[in-house]
């Protein structure tokens, strides 16, 4: 029964997520190069000229740069794929979601089918604005693109954290007990991870990546590896060269994005900074306000009842990694507190990092209670339909079966 209930689990998951990546693909040739789109693909600084080059791009982007905002690597994404035109944009978006979908998993330390399909569930349906955050070329680049890079990043670092208790199968189905699952008596498992090929080397332009990603969640995933860091040298752990140069790259590209002249010229066009300094106050203090209870809201609520399954019934720990994931979504939300504007697809990376947590609890979960599988699939599968039904819509408009 039980390998019954495994193969029909697993079977009926298979067929999802390819209904979900048809659904995808479908959707981002429905949305067209629009709004930014139109300005990036030109030189910026002359709007009659397309770019039809790679060196056309560092051009835009260094008057980007010093004229417009400090987000010069995204939008130099950005250009790169606007140059490759539409079909070869919307392909690559759909392999996007798939990659963060399979390092949200990842970092999750949840590594089975249903857990792929749910991260791609919760990265559509828990979405706040999953038009313009993943179907939009500039949101896609901006945000979907780039918290690929940054949870890499911050991976990398994390996977050296050790935890407490014994590492327990990756599958639900073939424990034995809950016994055998949970020990929290144990100590730190000092158990080192096997050493990432050539991470020396590649560290440094990911930090810089990560670091020059967007103004929330480049600092808050620098401060996350800052932590790591500290936590290693307090514990006398093993402090490789990587970790230093990686960390220092991210912070030098989080001050090149946050330092840009451009920012200046930008935000002197918003028309908020020109009240007051209470209202002004009350503006930030609204925006933050209304990102919580209403764009995170969703991420929330399903994070919320997994920490009170795990931690208050089932008795586990959350995990380090989970708390210093936690602390970094709080800090990338709380960093727009900073900015004049905080539109709801900022809050992309900040979901993805609820998720990555969402995730990690609902392994737990089913380390020591593998019956529940059923009641997290059906969870998911409501957020799945809810995804969906933001597409099926937005299609069903396009095609004109709705009007």
């Amino acid at each position: 029964m039980k390998n019954r209930s495994k193969k029909i689990m697993y079977g009926v998951t298979s067929v999802l997520v390819l209904v979900s990546i048809l659904v995808l693909y479908r959707t981002h040739r429905a949305v067209p190069f629009m709004m930014d789109d139109l300005w990036y693909s030109t030189m910026l600084f002359d709007e009659e000229t397309p770019i039809a080059s790679f060196s056309d791009i560092i051009k835009s982007q260094v008057w980007h740069y010093f004229n417009w905002g400090g987000r010069s690597l995204t939008h130099g994404i950005l250009q790169i794929t606007l140059l490759l035109g539409e079909h070869a944009a919307d392909i690559l978006n759909v392999v996007m979601t798939l990659l963060l979908s399979a390092v949200v998993c990842v970092m999750a330390r949840n590594k089975r089918l249903p857990a792929f399909w749910a991260a791609m569930s919760m990265i559509l349906g828990l979405n706040a604005n999953w038009k313009m955050s993943m179907f939009w070329q500039a949101g896609a680049a901006n945000y979907l693109y780039i918290t690929v890079f940054i949870l890499f990043f911050a991976w990398c670092y994390l996977r050296e954290l050790p935890e407490r208790g014994r590492k327990v199968s990756p599958d639900a189905f073939e424990l034995a007990n809950a016994s055998e699952a949970l020990d929290v008596s144990k100590p730190l498992d000092v158990h080192a991870p096997k050493r990432l090929w050539g991470i020396t080397l590649w560290i440094i332009p990911l930090g810089i990546l990560a670091g020059w990603s967007n103004e929330n969640m480049g600092p808050a995933v620098w401060l996350l590896s800052l932590a790591v860091i500290v936590l290693a040298v307090r514990e006398k752990h093993r402090l490789y060269s990587w970790m230093v140069l990686g960390n220092l790259s991210c912070l030098a590209g989080s001050i090149m994005v946050i330092m840009a002249p451009g920012n200046i010229v930008r935000s002197a066009r918003v028309e908020s900074n020109e009240y007051g300094l209470l209202w002004q106050c009350f503006l930030r203090g609204y925006a933050e306000s209304t990102a919580v209870t209403v764009h995170l809201f969703p991420a929330l609520l399903v994070l919320g009842f997994l920490v009170v399954l795990c931690k208050g019934v089932l008795k586990r720990e959350l995990g380090r990694r989970n708390v210093l994931l936690l602390i970094c979504a709080l800090l990338s939300w709380g960093a727009m507190a900073l900015s004049p504007h905080y539109p709801d697809r900022a809050t992309f990376g900040t979901m993805v990092l609820l998720v990555c947590v969402i995730l990690s609890l609902a392994g737990k979960v089913l380390d020591v209670r593998k019956d529940l599988a059923w009641m997290l699939w059906g969870v998911t599968a409501l957020i799945w339909l809810r995804g969906m039904y933001y597409c099926g819509e937005f299609l069903a408009i396009t095609w004109g079966w709705i009007r």
